[in-house]
């Protein structure tokens, strides 16, 4: 198949440019999202706007499918309700959701440290190390 066009459910379509509008079908195709629960998050989210256009067919921009990935990550992935999303939303908080700051564990070599603390933080430590290195992976 050559390199303009995207396969979606058995037929080939052309690909857009980034910066293209999508149709509501495509991008539900692409984010693994049905188009209903697209439809309900706009009624969730005022962020979300997509261009409606004659017969009420969407329209959207980069900028909100952009979004709309957030949110899914935020609702599926992090675990996070509507209304914790929509909290995020408002408080102009989305972007640095989920992005843990990074904590100091402590000097795990302190002396006054009981050994199971140490042991638990060496643990902590390598857990820390490999949840960052499947996040830059992602």
């Amino acid at each position: 198949m050559s390199d303009d066009t995207a396969e979606g459910e058995g037929r080939a379509r052309p690909r857009k440019a980034p910066t293209a509008f999508r149709t509501i079908s495509e991008v539900a195709d692409d984010l693994q999202i049905p188009q209903h629960v697209l439809r309900f998050w706009e009624t969730k989210f005022p962020q979300l706007k997509p261009l409606k256009r004659g017969g009420g067919r969407r329209y959207y921009r980069p900028e909100d499918i952009a979004l709309l990935k957030r949110i899914s990550d935020l609702l599926y992935t992090q675990g996070y309700t509507i209304k914790g999303v929509q909290r995020l939303l408002r408080e102009g908080g989305i972007e640095e959701a989920g992005v843990a700051p990074e904590l100091p564990l402590g000097d795990v070599d302190e002396p006054d440290a009981p050994e199971p603390v140490r042991d638990a933080l060496d643990a902590l430590e390598r857990l820390a190390h490999e949840l960052r290195a499947l996040a830059a992976r992602a």
